[in-house]
């Protein structure tokens, strides 16, 4: 589903990559003066806010999915102050469970 933009405009899906590249844009002057533990900060904060967005908001909510948005922001611009491309990293994940090595994961769930 295409996202819509504050314009009203819908936007094209885009990869991974082009959006870690448009954070960049976006943050990364910020983010180098905020630092590495800075910024890990407020992605943890984000998180807090995602874990009481799924718990107190009806579930596909647009209160979700701007915090699955910040969350995924925050990642990204951790990752840009890191040097991880996201795109590579998610290779991990491209063969199924990287365990177990299938699809789906078939590892014996930990409780």
């Amino acid at each position: 589903m295409p996202s819509r933009p504050k314009s009203g405009r819908t936007r094209a899906a885009r990869s991974l990559a082009a959006f870690q590249k448009e954070i960049a844009r976006t943050f990364l002057a910020r983010d180098r003066r905020r630092g590495l533990m800075g910024t890990f900060g407020w992605f943890v904060e984000e998180v807090g806010e995602l874990a009481t967005a799924l718990r107190e908001q009806p579930r596909g909510s647009a209160a979700q999915a701007e915090e699955f948005a910040d969350c995924l922001a925050w990642l990204a611009s951790l990752a840009n102050l890191s040097g991880v491309d996201l795109e590579q990293a998610i290779n991990k994940y491209e063969r199924g469970c990287p365990r177990c090595r299938r699809q789906p994961c078939r590892c014996p769930t930990k409780k």
